[in-house]
């Protein structure tokens, strides 16, 4: 499959690669390069590959309370949450954004992989006067990220929207959102206008000396601030509490899952670990012991930080294992090296 800006990509010279059955661009010079692009000006990112699902109906914010642990009836008009779909055992089946327009209209975003699994899942536990739209292929998401983004944005026409909340412009949603730890915005648009956007944006973004980035620096920016990635950090095997994301859960509502989890123990949580030694990047599956080389954890994700110009990971620690600053083994390679344990967000 390839979004509507596959061609851009390619006359960039992107480096195409298959990403869960699309064709997406790695990168275009350099990982680093590109995330450096979104840490000091701003960096574009192609993620029409993500799912959208529209929640319409009378019953939709009933519907939508039930479905996910956050009360969406707490949110205001053109409010968003980062929210996940929970199971019946508690475990999160996917995370998502939730767009609020009032109390019978929202919009969720399901990740890539998972946009079928969501909207069966959804379909499965449906109620009366409540309609699901998926117009996942007609709409496109650019995303204007990093510390000039502003700037970036009022010059084709829009404001940059506050965090987590979101409006609409000649129908086009400009939402507070992201997947980087920095300021900026997603644009949702439809596909006959996409094309036409991303060229203004390569352009006003050579101005400044930066450019559009692709899935590597995505994946690096997300790890530094120590964001989820559905399918990896977890996989329908981990709840909120685990994975450090415990504010997404509203006790005060009923929904999928709840039973299960109001009461939990949780055995192991979500941390971020940095490399002590250089040249040392973690990946995931790697085994975490502690300084008697007994098995403490696991890593789910691992790269080089560019800000930190160290080996990260992120990943589970057995409860009572250690604190933030302690040091724990990783084994790269079949030898132990040495990670500080850290908060998941690595970067402030």
């Amino acid at each position: 499959m390839r979004t509507v800006l596959y061609d851009e990509h390619v006359k960039l010279n992107g480096k195409i690669i298959d990403f869960h059955g699309w064709d997406m661009p790695l990168y275009y010079d350099s990982i680093i390069k590109e995330h450096m692009f979104v840490r000091r000006l701003c960096g574009i990112f192609d993620v029409s590959h993500m799912g959208d699902i529209y929640i319409e109906g009378r019953n939709a914010e009933e519907f939508i309370k039930r479905m996910v642990p956050t009360d969406v009836g707490k949110l205001k008009n053109f409010d968003c949450a980062y929210t996940a779909f929970l199971d019946e055992n508690g475990n999160m089946v996917d995370d998502t954004i939730i767009y609020k327009f009032n109390n019978e209209k929202f919009l969720c975003v399901p990740n890539a992989s998972m946009k079928d699994i969501i909207l069966n899942h959804l379909k499965k536990n449906l109620i009366d006067n409540v309609e699901l739209k998926d117009v996942s292929d007609i709409l496109s998401c650019i995303a204007v990220q990093g510390p000039v983004s502003e700037e970036v944005m009022r010059k084709i026409g829009y404001e940059l929207p506050g965090p987590f909340t979101f409006y609409e412009k000649d129908g086009v949603i400009i939402s507070g959102t992201g997947y980087t730890g920095e300021k900026g915005c997603e644009i949702i648009i439809n596909n006959v206008k996409a094309v036409e956007v991303w060229r203004n944006l390569v352009n006003i973004l050579k101005e400044i000396e930066s450019g559009p980035c692709g899935l590597g620096a995505r994946d690096t920016l997300r790890m530094e601030k120590g964001m989820l990635l559905s399918g990896q950090d977890f996989s329908g095997d981990r709840n909120p509490y685990e994975s450090s994301i415990s504010f997404i859960i509203d006790m005060n509502h009923d929904f999928i899952g709840r039973n299960k989890i109001e009461n939990k123990q949780v055995a192991q949580t979500f941390k971020g670990f940095i490399m002590e030694e250089n040249n040392m990047i973690p990946r995931h599956g790697y085994i975490i012991y502690d300084n008697s080389e007994n098995e403490i954890g696991i890593v789910t994700s691992g790269s080089i930080s560019p800000v930190l110009n160290k080996g990260i990971a992120l990943g589970y620690l057995n409860k009572n294992s250690g604190k933030n600053g302690d040091i724990v083994l990783i084994n790269i390679r079949g030898k132990n090296h040495p990670a500080k344990i850290s908060r998941p967000k690595m970067v402030n």
